[in-house]
């Protein structure tokens, strides 16, 4: 269980690294009026959506980890909860990219929005437990 955890552990800060870099190559960029259609734009939008969903999985992977951490005996269950948080964590800055530039494709939103969603309350009953 600790080692499915140390996953998410390793999952964050490697999250944190890309955001940086995922920041910067878009930063390139922002000073350009027209950039992605302007600072309004859909597309221009998801961007910034998917380079701070980095950061904000990649925080969500650590405080899960560190909540493992502290459960007294965590249930096989977590092992689901750790795959979802990952799971979502890959697939939300991915989905962003891809409605970008296909808004036909928002229905892909359900896999981070469904994967984290059900982790944070496998998550949530094991604190409670």
């Amino acid at each position: 269980m600790v080692t499915t955890a140390q996953m998410n552990l390793s999952l964050a800060w490697l999250w944190i690294a890309v955001g940086i870099i995922v920041g910067f190559v878009l930063g390139l960029n922002f000073h350009r009026d027209d950039w992605l259609g302007g600072y309004t734009s859909f597309k221009r939008r998801l961007y910034r959506l998917a380079h701070v969903a980095f950061f904000g999985l990649a925080i969500i992977n650590l405080l899960f980890y560190f909540t493992v951490q502290r459960l007294a005996a965590p249930g096989t269950i977590i092992n689901l909860a750790s795959w979802g948080f990952a799971i979502g964590a890959v697939t939300m800055p991915v989905c962003c990219f891809l409605m970008a530039h296909n808004r036909q494709l928002r229905a892909l939103f359900l896999i981070p929005v469904l994967s984290t969603l059900g982790a944070a309350c496998i998550t949530l009953w094991e604190v409670l437990s």
